[in-house]
């Protein structure tokens, strides 16, 4: 692992690339904020597997970008710890996850965390979150990531960013996971502990 790296994590199904799009944006702004102008176009660095679900994996600095596919496999998601840190941050999506693991070291018998700063929902430990509430979803405002599947929903006006506190969860009917893997996936029965 390159130090001082960051990553895209791009969904790959029979051959198809999904959302490069999101992806090309979040990479150009991480390399602009760097204070790099050197930004490549990341579809002619990935070479698809034909057949199946992949996870690729594109890690980069200003100078490099390494690429890997996994073959993926869903994990089931129902019940939620929530953990509280008001310190965290992970704004551009690094490969040092050392807070973000940290944090999920706590999850006790749940399936993953809900992490809240500064009273605010966050995200899980792999995804962004949406509660749907009087026909309306919304994602929280203030994410620790900004993912690209979250922004792409956002601008097809699905989702609505806000302020979401964790005393609010029980006015919620419905939450959701969004990442580049499992796209907008629907929880019906999700506890929150």
């Amino acid at each position: 692992m390159i130090k001082n790296s960051f990553l895209e994590t791009i969904k790959i199904l029979d051959g198809e690339v999904f959302n490069i799009l999101h992806h090309q944006q979040r990479y150009e702004s991480v390399l602009r904020s760097l204070g790099s102008v050197n930004c490549k176009n990341l579809i002619e660095y990935i070479t698809p597997p034909p057949n199946g679900l992949y996870r690729c994996r594109l890690v980069y600095t200003p100078a490099s970008i390494d690429v890997t596919y996994h073959a993926y496999t869903k994990k089931e998601i129902r019940s939620l710890k929530i953990v509280h840190d008001n310190l965290i941050e992970y704004s551009k999506k690094s490969t040092d996850r050392k807070a973000i693991d940290s944090l999920y070291e706590k999850k006790e018998n749940c399936d993953d965390i809900l992490i809240v700063k500064n009273a605010l929902i966050c995200d899980t430990s792999i995804a962004n979150i949406a509660l749907y509430k009087e026909g309306t979803w919304y994602t929280p405002a203030s994410p620790l990531l900004r993912g690209t599947t979250r922004q792409r929903y956002i601008d097809e006006g699905l989702l609505v960013p806000q302020d979401i506190r964790v005393d609010m969860l029980k006015y919620y009917t419905k939450a959701a996971l969004l990442n580049a893997m499992i796209d907008f996936d629907i929880i019906t029965d999700i506890s929150f502990e």
